[in-house]
């Protein structure tokens, strides 16, 4: 089945640029030059990953971001910021606010179809893995991408769910953040804005958690544990 995939940019070459090179590549496409627009377009029909550009008119891409995420129909969509070089402190509010990746412009057409492609791959299933996982009162479903907590259903965003994915296959073992970004994000190495990226997520999932969100435990320059019982 063909993918389909939100373009939010309000600059018109822009988001020809990205829809040309994405359905090159085989994926289907629809636009949004606002912020506004985004939103009802996401609600009429989710589709597979919105990548969304940061300076919007109508509503900038934070706060479509919150609003996304806020809806249960879109918000296990996968987003993909666009973001200015030089908005550092903007790329990290977006990751708080449930940005799964971020594209850096002026960005190189081939990487955000590379980018677009590995979060793609990663909101699904992976071949071989446990379908259940457990601790206490948490359970994460691997093959039904769901997520409970005292039993009840737990709204997490697709990097929230892959990344304690990868923190309950390995309790009990430190994970350096160089490891959790290569397992989540599919980054080959890890530089400040990156490190800061897992430790942003760490943060959002464990306030999610709850009680349980204590026993992600930070091993100081070093990374994340997944304490067990």
């Amino acid at each position: 089945m063909t993918r389909e995939i939100l373009v939010v940019d309000d600059e018109p070459d822009i988001r020809s640029l990205i829809v040309l090179h994405l359905e090159r590549e085989g994926f289907r496409c629809r636009s949004a030059a606002s912020g506004p627009d985004a939103l009802r377009e996401a609600a009429a029909r989710p589709p597979a990953l919105v990548v969304l550009d940061l300076m919007l008119p109508g509503l900038d891409g934070l706060e479509v971001c919150r609003r996304l995420r806020a809806d249960a129909a879109t918000a296990g969509v996968p987003i993909i910021m666009l973001t200015a070089k030089a908005d550092e402190v903007d790329r990290v509010v977006g990751l708080e606010v449930g940005a799964d990746d971020y594209v850096v412009k002026p960005f190189s057409p081939k990487e955000l179809v590379a980018r677009v492609r590995a979060v793609l791959r990663r909101a699904r299933p992976a071949a071989g893995a446990t379908p259940v996982l457990a601790a206490g009162p948490l359970t994460l479903d691997v093959a039904r991408h769901t997520v409970t907590l005292h039993g009840r259903p737990l709204a997490l965003t697709p990097k929230e769910f892959d990344l304690l994915r990868v923190l309950l296959e390995a309790a009990g073992r430190v994970l350096s953040r160089e490891h959790l970004l290569n397992r989540v994000w599919g980054y080959a190495r890890a530089d400040e804005i990156e490190s800061r990226t897992v430790d942003v997520h760490i943060r959002r999932l464990r306030a999610k958690l709850g009680d349980v969100g204590s026993r992600i435990a930070t091993v100081k320059s070093v990374g994340y544990r997944f304490e067990e019982e």
